[in-house]
C-alpha cells in the first residue's frame, strides 16, 4: 500500500469516526459521506485499506501544543538559568551569576546574550581576560551587538589596551549613537590614550556620518562664493599643463592654498564646534603628565 494511499485511507477513517457523532447536521453528515465515497473511489480504497490508516486526530495532538510549549526545552532552560544570573548579578553574587550563564552557555551556545552576560560576570570578578574572550564570542554570533562592544571596551581598558578599548568603543558609539554611556567611555578612552602619549585615531567614520558636517557641507556646495572657487581651480589645474610648467605649477599651488583658507574660513563662521571637534581630532598630543 503506497503512502498516498495510506494517506487517504487515514482521512476516510477520520470522517467515518465524525459520522459516528451527533456533532454534523443533517447537511453535513451527507456532504461527509459524499466525501468518503470520491475519496474512496478516487484512490480505489477497499475495506482492507482501512486498517493501514492512521488516527489523523491522535497524530494532531502529538504535533500541535501551545506555543509556550513549542519552545525547545533546551532553550527554555538555559534562559531561565539566564534569569537566574541576572538576579545573582544584582545581588553582587557574581560567581553564582557566572555559574549560571556557563550552564546557560551549554544547554544554548548560539545565544550572545549569555556571552556578554558572562562576561559582565568576569569583568566583576576580575578576570578581564575572560571577559575579552566572552565579548568576542558574542560579537562572533551578533557583529552589531553593541552592549558586547562596549563591555569589551571596559574589558581591554582594564588590561591597559587603551587603543584596542577605543575602537570597541567607537563601534559602539555608531551602533548606537545616541547612548551617553558608550560616548562617555569614547572620551575616557581618548583622555586615556592622550594620558599615554597617544593621538586617538581619526575617526573618519563618524565624521562622514555626523550630520552637522554633512549640512556644512551641503551648504558649502550652493554657496555661489565657493563654487566659483572650485569651478575656478578646476579651470586652473586643467590649463597648468603644457608650456606652464614651473609657473603652472606655482599657480595650481596658490589656487589651492586659496580654496583651502577659504574653506577653513567658512566652516569656521558657521560651525565653530565642529571646527573644534576636527581640531581635536588631529592635534599631536602633549607630554605626558607626571605619574
Amino acid at each position: 500500500m503506497s503512502d498516498i494511499k495510506i494517506v487517504a485511507a487515514s482521512i476516510v477513517n477520520f470522517l467515518k469516526r465524525q459520522l459516528e457523532g451527533d456533532s454534523l447536521s443533517v447537511d453535513s453528515r451527507e456532504s461527509v459521506e459524499v466525501g468518503v465515497q470520491c475519496i474512496e473511489t478516487a484512490f480505489e480504497l477497499g475495506p482492507e485499506d482501512a486498517a493501514r490508516g492512521v488516527d489523523l486526530l491522535q497524530l494532531v495532538r502529538a504535533q500541535v501544543r501551545p506555543t509556550s510549549l513549542n519552545v525547545p526545552p533546551t532553550r527554555s532552560e538555559a534562559e531561565k538559568l539566564k534569569n537566574e544570573g541576572n538576579e545573582f548579578m544584582k545581588s553582587d553574587r557574581h560567581q553564582d551569576a557566572l555559574e549560571k550563564y556557563t550552564r546557560a552557555i551549554e544547554l544554548d551556545p548560539t545565544n550572545p546574550v549569555y556571552f556578554c552576560n558572562r562576561a559582565a560576570a568576569h569583568f566583576k570578578l576580575g578576570d578581564n581576560e575572560g571577559a575579552v574572550a566572552d565579548c568576542t564570542a558574542a560579537l562572533t554570533l551578533q557583529p552589531d551587538y553593541s552592549k558586547a562592544h562596549s563591555r569589551l571596551g571596559l574589558a581591554l581598558t582594564a588590561l591597559e589596551r587603551h587603543r584596542e578599548a577605543r575602537a570597541a568603543y567607537a563601534r559602539a558609539v555608531q551602533l548606537e549613537p545616541e547612548n551617553e554611556s558608550y560616548r562617555q567611555n569614547l572620551r575616557l578612552a581618548d583622555e586615556q590614550l592622550a594620558a599615554h602619549g597617544e593621538r586617538p585615531p581619526l575617526d573618519l567614520g563618524g565624521l562622514l556620518q555626523n550630520p552637522a558636517l554633512l549640512n556644512m557641507a551641503t551648504e558649502m556646495l550652493a554657496d555661489p562664493n565657493m563654487q566659483n572657487l572650485i569651478s575656478g581651480l578646476m579651470s586652473g589645474a586643467g590649463g597648468a599643463g603644457g608650456g606652464g610648467g614651473q609657473a603652472g605649477g606655482a599657480g595650481g599651488m596658490s589656487a589651492l592654498l586659496e580654496a583651502g583658507q577659504a574653506l577653513a574660513q567658512h566652516m569656521q563662521a558657521a560651525n565653530p564646534e565642529l571646527v573644534e571637534q576636527l581640531r581635536r581630532q588631529v592635534r599631536p598630543p602633549g607630554p605626558n603628565p607626571p605619574q
